[in-house]
């Protein structure tokens, strides 16, 4: 099948779940040749609605496409071919306001009784889907992300320089990968290292990467005002090498959204050998299986106790990288997901012929 791909998340703002979620599985499609994929492209200026309304129909007809694979919820409604469509997330189901707006709750909810295919990261927002539009429930397919290679890499020396040149070398800390809004819930975060600060006069400092928000300033002021202003460390935007590099050292990666479609921190943190912290119940909790220090978001005491758990498992001598964490990981690869919707493609196929 001869399929345009909507790659505009690699080209316009976009969260960066979503544009590792559309580069991982794009490439993988691509090197694995059983679909012929056409990248659509948005032009500079052009506005994505009408780009995907009005221009990609008239794509479909002039590149003779069987169908187009949007990495996001929107796609276009009219033209010829069959639609697959992405739905990453169903926030407004778990009360968050973040990417909850009236666009994508109807997208959500209308969009899939015109796709052939709804393509969800996580049996969790497969559930969040056919809630939103439960004529659709069969349409729904579980295609988990899976995980780059530079974090599968062995720790090198140049892991050391990266710690050292943020200052954590010798103290440790946790890493909170992209923990700047709302929804990640750095505050449960910051709430449990002051719990275990009262308990234990060890040092424990947090790393967050990310860009400067509002709502990082205010999580920074409720460190503050817990004592712990020195040791929420700031990083700024990092790449994926580094931020490689600072996981391996971390004795854990708390990842305590309110809501995650998928959570590529969690994966990311334990292929790296770093146990990650994450919500009982949760989408954290299905990516991370078995391997992974289970707590309550809203109970400071229980982040503070897998903390604490994390501390002495750090401590040993030579220090082990977590195996069972290592080995949860290693079952979400881009491959796997490429089959996934390769099979979607091919139902559609099969039905078209029938």
């Amino acid at each position: 099948m001869r399929i345009g791909f909507d790659v505009s998340p690699l080209h316009r703002p976009h969260p960066p779940g979503v544009v590792r979620a559309t580069r991982g599985l794009v490439e993988a499609l691509e090197r694995r040749a059983r679909l012929e994929i056409v990248r659509l492209v948005p032009p500079p200026r052009a506005g994505l609605t009408r780009w995907r309304q009005w221009t990609v129909p008239g794509l479909t007809r002039a590149l003779r496409l069987d169908g187009v694979h949007s990495c996001v919820s929107a796609f276009p409604l009219l033209g010829r071919g069959a639609r697959v469509q992405t739905i990453h997330e169903t926030p407004w189901l778990s009360n968050v306001d973040e990417n909850a707006d009236f666009r994508h709750r109807a997208w959500a909810a209308i969009g899939p009784l015109r796709a052939d295919r709804v393509i969800v990261p996580s049996e969790a927002t497969g559930r969040g889907v056919r809630a939103s539009s439960p004529p659709s429930a069969d349409k729904v397919r579980v295609c988990a992300w899976g995980l780059d290679d530079v974090f599968t890499s062995r720790a090198s020396g140049s892991d050391d320089h990266a710690r050292e040149r943020r200052g954590l070398a010798g103290v440790p800390y946790v890493v909170c990968a992209g923990a700047v809004r709302a929804k990640k819930n750095l505050a449960a975060v910051i709430r449990g290292v002051a719990h275990h600060r009262r308990a234990n006069p060890a040092r424990l400092v947090i790393a967050v990467t990310g860009e400067r928000t509002p709502e990082l300033m205010c999580d920074l002021v409720l460190a503050e005002e817990l004592g712990l202003s020195g040791d929420v460390r700031t990083l700024g935007v990092v790449d994926d090498g580094e931020l490689a590099a600072l996981l391996r050292g971390a004795i854990a990666a708390p990842v305590l959204s309110h809501s995650e479609g998928f959570g590529f921190p969690v994966l990311e943190s334990q292929a790296c050998g770093t146990p990650a912290i994450v919500p009982r119940g949760s989408v954290q909790a299905e990516v991370a299986g078995d391997a992974a220090l289970f707590v309550d978001a809203g109970d400071p005491a229980t982040v503070s106790a897998a903390l604490e758990i994390a501390l002495q498992l750090s401590r040993g001598t030579p220090r082990a990288p977590h195996r069972a964490s290592i080995e949860n990981a290693a079952r979400f690869t881009w491959d796997a997901c490429a089959e996934r919707v390769e099979a979607a493609w091919s139902e559609i196929a099969a039905k078209e012929r029938a």
